[in-house]
């Protein structure tokens, strides 16, 4: 027991020696100075700081998958060579040189790792530098790796569901026909740690039916592995919630499809091959699918003759604690009529101490939200319009 537990904290240990780690805190914050840059550009004020990407990279929703990840893997033997992790962690880095962190996701990293292992394996290729690492490697390896995938999509459907709508960031483009009009982007990643088997000298085996699958070695060591969950999307004719969740959905079924299909692999090999196929053109068609509904769809977030249109609510706001939502039309403020954002500014200095709202909220509802107005308060209450071309400077982008 005492060297289980020494392997465990050696294995969180490694954890903090891998690369990745450090590269998707990096890559986290890259993103957050993109994003700040581009909402200044285009409303001259940011919506979420830019260390709002780097506290998503870690979030209770992750840790949480990773717990159950690593007991299903742990429990069951799931047993991955260190050949296999070592690709993943190098195609992660190729992958995210495309700048599209969809690509870091799991069905691409791992897909990616298990074809270029089925090359080495069939072809039977030598690399000089890595002689010894790869040199072992057989047929055996082809399912634990389709498994893990199967598993990791599995993950990274449910993190769509449960933190991808958050925090989605307003943008201003032009359409087709050179109207100003408003969507919403989201690009996140998450950092999913895993607990691997990985042959090795470090500890023997407990049991001698354990672990269940395995790939010859009597023998191994305990790994945290970072792994890179990627998500990118674009929304322009749904409300960004919908929209997210009906994708992480879609994952979450093709990941449970993959994953069934691909633990047929320990007793027919070939299957683990097509399931992985099937999982990298099932993922790309996903995102195929859904980027040309999207660009089929008119935009919700554009000018509307009757009020207008809320695109993005600044945190800690006036018009985040007046419960004020993405995707609501404001109709009325103090009782005068708004169209615009001049009529908008002119109703609030009716009353500078106080201001009453009238929406319509994404049911066609109408309600009433009212707010004392205190001085420091955002002039426009915090919230982001499909704006004018103004003289001030702002672009799209």
């Amino acid at each position: 027991m005492q060297l289980w537990l020494l392997e465990v904290l050696k294995g969180i240990g490694r954890f903090f020696l891998n690369p990745v780690a450090y590269y998707l805190v990096i890559l986290a914050g890259i993103l957050g100075v993109r994003r700040v840059k581009r909402e200044r550009k285009n409303f001259n004020i940011r919506a979420y700081d830019a260390y709002f990407e780097l506290r998503q990279l870690i979030q209770m929703p992750g840790l949480l998958a990773g717990l159950v990840l690593s007991i299903i893997i742990f429990a069951v033997g799931i047993t991955v060579p260190f050949a296999a992790i070592l690709l993943i962690a190098l195609f992660t880095f190729l992958w995210s040189l495309t700048t599209n962190v969809r690509l870091m996701g799991p069905v691409y990293t791992v897909g990616a790792a298990f074809i270029a292992i089925l090359l080495i394996v069939q072809g039977n290729l030598s690399l000089p530098i890595f002689k010894n690492i790869f040199h072992s490697m057989d047929e055996r390896v082809y399912p634990s790796l389709a498994v893990l995938m199967g598993l990791l999509i599995v993950a990274e459907g449910y993190l769509i569901l449960k933190n991808g709508s958050h925090g989605t960031s307003p943008k201003l483009i032009k359409s087709k026909r050179g109207r100003r009009v408003g969507v919403h982007e989201v690009k996140r990643l998450w950092l999913l740690p895993v607990l691997m088997l990985v042959p090795g000298n470090a500890v023997h085996l407990p049991f001698s039916w354990w672990p269940v699958f395995h790939l010859g070695a009597e023998n191994y060591y305990l790994f945290f592995v970072p792994f890179a969950v990627g998500f990118q999307q674009k929304i322009q004719g749904m409300l960004p919630k919908q929209a997210v969740q009906a994708f992480g959905k879609k994952i979450l079924v093709l990941g449970i499809i993959i994953l069934a299909g691909s633990i047929a692999g320990y007793w027919y090999p070939l299957v683990s091959i097509i399931a992985t196929v099937l999982a990298i053109f099932g993922h790309e068609g996903l995102a195929y699918l859904q980027k040309v509904r999207e660009d089929g769809m008119p935009f919700y977030f554009s000018r509307k003759n009757n009020g207008l249109m809320i695109l993005g609510i600044i945190p800690d706001s006036p018009a985040s604690k007046m419960d004020l939502k993405v995707g609501e039309l404001i109709t009325k403020v103090n009782s005068r009529l708004v169209s615009d954002e001049k009529d908008f500014y002119e109703a609030l200095q009716i009353n500078r101490a106080h201001c009453r709202i009238e929406v319509f909220d994404t049911n066609g509802e109408v309600r009433f939200e009212q707010r004392a107005l205190y001085e420091g308060d955002h002039y426009e209450l915090g919230i982001l319009f499909v704006q004018d071309e103004r003289n001030d400077g702002a672009k799209i982008g």
